[in-house]
C-alpha cells in the first residue's frame, strides 16, 4: 500500500492531514522561521538552513528571507537561484528550478491543487509538479500554478498569473500570462 507521501508526489489524491506529512511540514516551517529570523551577518547558518531545507541547491541558493514553503525537501534547485524577499514555494509536488534563475520579490510557485467536489475538498487535495528552466527572471509578485514548465531564458513579467506553459527564449505578461514577443539579446 502507497504511502500518503507517495500519493502526494504523484499527483494523486491523498490526505493532507497524515501524520507523516504534518511533521513533514512542521519541520519545514521551523526551519523557515528560523531562516527568517537570521541578521544578513549570519550567512553561514543561513547556508546551514538552506541545505538542510531544500532537496538540492541549497548549497548555492542566494536567498533574501523570509521566504516559506511547505516541505522544502520537494525543492530542486540548479546553481545560483535567487529568491528575493518574500517568496513562497508549495511544494506539494516537486519543484525544479535551472541554474541562475531569478526571482522577484513576492513570487509565489504553487503546485497544490483541490477536487471540484466539497466533500472531496474537505479530506484530500492533489499537486502538479512545476518546471522552470535555467537564466528564468520571473518579476515581482508573480504567481506560478501548478503543473506549468517555464522555457530557459524567458521573461515573466511582475504581476503576471501564470497558468499554462511558456516556451523558451520569450517574454510573458498579465493575467493570465501570454506571450508577447521573443527576447532579443
Amino acid at each position: 500500500m502507497r504511502t500518503e507521501r507517495q500519493k502526494m508526489l504523484a499527483g494523486e489524491l491523498y490526505d493532507p492531514f497524515d501524520p507523516e506529512l504534518v511533521a513533514a511540514r512542521e519541520h519545514a516551517r521551523s526551519l523557515c522561521y528560523t531562516l527568517n529570523a537570521t541578521r544578513e551577518s549570519e550567512q553561514s547558518e543561513r547556508r546551514r538552513i538552506l541545505q538542510d531545507l531544500f532537496g538540492t541547491g541549497g548549497d548555492t541558493v542566494w536567498m533574501q528571507p523570509p521566504f516559506y514553503c511547505d516541505y522544502g525537501s520537494n525543492i530542486h534547485l540548479g546553481n545560483r537561484v535567487y529568491f528575493n524577499f518574500n517568496c513562497t514555494v508549495l511544494d506539494v509536488c516537486e519543484v525544479r528550478i535551472g541554474d541562475y534563475t531569478l526571482f522577484g520579490p513576492g513570487v509565489q510557485i504553487l503546485t497544490p491543487l483541490h477536487p471540484f467536489k466539497a466533500d472531496l475538498r474537505r479530506t484530500q487535495e492533489y499537486g502538479k509538479p512545476i518546471e522552470i528552466g535555467a537564466d528564468v527572471w520571473v518579476g515581482g509578485g508573480a504567481l506560478i500554478l501548478a503543473g506549468v514548465h517555464i522555457g530557459s531564458r524567458t521573461i515573466i513579467g511582475a504581476g503576471s498569473v501564470v497558468t499554462r506553459d511558456v516556451p523558451e527564449s520569450v517574454i510573458a505578461v498579465g493575467n493570465p500570462c501570454r506571450v508577447i514577443r521573443d527576447v532579443s539579446e
